[in-house]
């Protein structure tokens, strides 16, 4: 008989569904496990990207419920964004149409991939009952002061027409989603107070433990932690003064500018003071510098834009007047947007005085070495040193020099020291229809009003039109921007801004627990026994976007009472798949390399596709596609199935149970039980500790070669054949659930293999009556000899150098030393 996977998939699939094998609920009884996997984004169709993601995820699921545990694994649909509504606008339709469509289409295809989620949990975020408590929870930030609005220089993609936060703004300054580069533009928009928990968000990331060490790099780097001095520079012959921080006070007595960010407050301000022309010039400047990405503005080595503004600044250490610039690579949303400009050791600021002609002092010397000349100097001087020109901290070591000029500033009143992060509130608005409205109302009376939590959801109104070249399609609804205030009752207008649609995915998962909740977003005591998540599944690309996002949330949600207050953490484990890549390159349809992954399921199987993919590389590395390794997988599978169809009869009706390896003769029998519990002993630890899937289907592969090689010999040969083809099939089962139910039924089992436990390991079977050892003499293999298991080194040692052929060998030369490793070798190093 045939594999027939086109007609095993389907059915198991059904059965599963109608016995509501993965249907899941609170147990005390058991231990909790959460599985989940980074939702989709329905943008049309599964890619291989999303199979691999979801393979692992479901082995993983698959292997822990048969191992006694209760295993929360949920799926759902990130489905606000933009795609949506381009594809609305290139296809002439609704973005809810499209996007519902497609996500009929992808549960179908992860249905056929025979994923064990709980479907009765999924979300739609682009629905109102899902995206009503992204309102809710809005609203309780802006109770808590979390959430607030003012303008600001913000990251503008002209493509996208929208807002990006700075974590949207990739590589060489471009816009995350279409690879536009970015511009800074001036907007009123709504943040989220994420710096509130900077330090948290920091501290927090060494109890991580689960965690890559790459991701947790990238987002201490991302939140970036430094210590300065945060202090005012007067500016000369005016009541004027900039804001300043540095990590580098020590070098203050070498200040000879002070640089501004072009979107800074003072420009306008000094502006003002100058005749028309002077003033026109200088606004025209800042306003040409502000449209450049920041990537442009920043780059080492770049050729450095300025003007200077004609105002001086004070140092306030010794009185120097020194002249007040606008310099591109000052950024407004990192530091103060005002630097103390010390040439002499930083690099950008020594690139923009020899420009520009300005001086140069040195205020920190290399140990031993003389002054620098700053005519002389050709690069800055960064590295630690001892201070000069620096009055009486001269002579300090750097690390000092810095500690005593913090601490003589605050006493001078000058200034204070603090810490300082990279990280900057999260910008939130968005001006795009499909996305979450903000449930704010203007007043003319009022001001800002946020709408009672009576009146959610905002609903999106269904007849917004989207213009062709993207905006905000919701400013042009005044039937829905007409609103009343909750204050007043006068008239109120609409915020049309929509939310960040990172919003949606940095709760979602507590959403799962409780899909039905109409009082809460989630139910408390669900969250208490499903949270944390213990195993994440997802692309690394999200590491300083959702993940960040996602943690800042739970530690609002942990504050508020709703998770417990010890609960500050969404994920105690985290898995980064590898890519999936072709021809040397990402798939990609640019590149004409994309393997459909309905193609693959319809020519071979669903159960093909998750073993080469599981099989062809551990998960966090890239996959490098290959149709000959699918074809391999196919086969492998092929043979399973011949392997218990041929026997069927047999195996049916051989004795039940294990045989018991004691009964059984020395030779092919023993052998064969001891590879059945040997594999299972390989194959738990290659999933539950180390996660090397690939490993594990090799073992299998083994496994089944040798059941297919044994020919049984009476009863007590056929129950321990179907011994070793059940341990196989429930090894299998996660990795091909169909095939392996398939065979299951057919060897005469009742119920779903999928609510059978994970096979034991037999210790007794593991046990081998002798091993062989081989003697080396200078890593060259001389014999090979018989000895009981487990001799230490010294007995092993002993044991091979007392046999007569050792003797032979080693007569008469002189040993240098003997190593022995246990059950596998000696090694004698000889003179030469």
């Amino acid at each position: 008989m045939a594999y027939e996977f086109g007609a095993i998939e389907p059915k198991w699939q059904k059965k599963w569904q109608e016995a509501g094998c993965f249907q899941v609920e609170t147990d005390d009884a058991k231990p909790k496990f959460y599985c989940l996997e980074m939702f989709p984004y329905p943008s049309g169709a599964l890619h291989m990207g999303h199979l691999r993601n979801y393979s692992i995820g479901d082995l993983t699921a698959r292997f822990l419920r048969m191992n006694g545990y209760n295993v929360m694994y949920p799926i759902g649909f990130d489905s606000f964004g933009m795609p949506a509504e381009n594809a609305a606008i290139k296809m002439r339709t609704h973005p809810a149409k499209w996007t519902l469509q497609n996500i009929d289409h992808m549960t179908e295809q992860l249905k056929s991939m025979g994923c064990s989620y709980d479907w009765r949990r999924v979300v739609k975020t682009c629905l109102p009952d899902y995206y009503r408590w992204n309102q809710w929870f809005f609203l309780q930030m802006y109770k808590r002061g979390l959430a607030y609005r003012k303008h600001a220089p913000v990251n503008w993609c002209g493509s996208c027409g929208t807002v990006l936060a700075n974590e949207q703004v990739i590589g060489e300054g471009v816009c995350w989603r279409c690879g536009t580069p970015v511009v800074k533009r001036g907007l009123e928009q709504w943040f989220l107070k994420i710096t509130d928990y900077a330090e948290e968000l920091l501290e927090y990331l060494d109890r991580l433990t689960g965690w890559p060490e790459r991701v947790l790099t990238m987002q201490r780097n991302w939140i970036g932690r430094s210590e300065g001095v945060r202090f005012n520079i007067g500016i000369a012959d005016t009541d004027l003064s900039i804001e300043a921080f540095t990590t580098r006070i020590d070098t203050i007595f070498g200040i000879t500018f002070v640089a501004i960010a072009a979107e800074h407050p003072i420009v306008a301000q000094l502006a003002s003071r100058l005749p028309r022309d002077d003033r026109e010039a200088m606004l025209s400047f800042a306003e040409r510098i502000a449209s450049r990405s920041a990537i442009e503005r920043t780059a080492a080595g770049g050729d450095k834009m300025g003007m200077d503004t004609g105002f001086e600044a004070v140092n306030p250490v010794n009185g120097a007047r020194v002249p007040i610039w606008i310099a591109d690579y000052i950024l407004m949303d990192y530091g103060t947007g005002a630097i103390m400009g010390v040439p002499a050791h930083d690099q950008r600021d020594f690139d923009f005085v020899r420009k520009f002609g300005l001086g140069i002092i040195p205020v920190v010397r290399t140990e031993g070495c003389p002054i620098p000349d700053p005519d002389e100097m050709t690069e800055a001087t960064e590295a630690d040193g001892v201070a000069c020109n620096s009055g009486r901290f001269d002579g300090l070591p750097t690390p000092e020099a810095i500690e005593k000029i913090g601490e003589w500033f605050e006493s001078q009143g000058w200034g204070r020291r603090e810490t300082q992060y990279r990280l900057r509130d999260w910008l939130i608005s968005r001006q795009r229809y499909w996305g979450t409205p903000i449930p704010i109302v203007y007043c003319d009376r009022c001001g800002t009003v946020p709408l009672p939590e009576d009146q959610l959801p905002v609903e999106l109104p269904f007849d917004a039109v989207i213009p062709d070249n993207g905006g905000n399609a919701l400013s042009g609804c005044p039937d829905w921007v007409g609103a009343t205030c909750p204050k007043c009752g006068g008239p109120a207008r609409r915020e049309t801004d929509t939310m960040d649609t990172f919003i949606c995915s940095s709760w979602y998962f507590l959403r799962y627990l409780s899909p039905g909740s109409d009082e809460m977003p989630f139910r408390p005591e669900d969250a208490k026994y499903w949270m944390p998540v213990d195993l994440y599944i997802g692309g690394i690309e999200h590491a300083c976007l959702h993940l960040i996002y996602a943690r800042f949330f739970t530690k609002v949600i942990s504050d508020m009472g709703l998770i417990p207050s010890d609960m500050r953490e969404p994920f105690t484990g985290l898995l980064t798949q590898g890519m999936v890549i072709k021809d040397g390159a990402k798939m990609s349809k640019s590149l004409g390399n994309v393997v459909d992954p309905d193609e693959i399921i319809e020519k071979y199987g669903a159960d093909t596709a998750r073993l080469f993919i599981l099989f062809a590389s551990p998960p966090d590395k890239s996959l490098d596609w290959s149709d000959k390794g699918v074809e391999g997988a196919y086969r492998f599978l092929n043979r399973v199935y011949r392997l218990v169809d041929d026997r069927a009869q047999n195996l049916r009706s051989a004795r039940r149970g294990r045989v018991s390896a004691d009964a059984l003769p020395a030779g092919r029998e023993r052998d064969l039980k001891r590879l059945i519990h040997s594999t299972i002993d390989r194959v738990t630890r290659d999933i539950r500790d180390e996660r090397q899937f690939n490993t594990a289907v090799a073992r299998l592969m083994e496994l089944s070669n040798g059941l297919i090689s044994y020919k049984p010999d009476g009863d007590a040969g056929w129950s321990l054949l179907r011994e070793g083809v059940e341990s196989l099939l429930l090894c299998l089962a996660p990795f091909c659930p169909h095939i392996s139910e398939e065979l299951w039924e057919m060897i005469g089992n009742e119920g779903c293999l999928a609510a059978a436990s994970w096979p034991q390991v037999d210790p007794d079977a593991l046990r081998v009556d002798c091993v062989t050892v081989v003697l080396q003499i200078n890593g060259k293999l001389r014999e090979q000899y018989e000895v009981e298991p487990g001799l230490s080194r010294e007995d092993l040692a002993r044991r091979v150098m007392e046999q007569p052929a050792t003797k032979s060998r080693i007569e008469g030369r002189e040993i240098v030393k003997i190593i022995a490793v246990p059950d596998k070798l000696v090694n004698v190093v000889i003179k030469t």
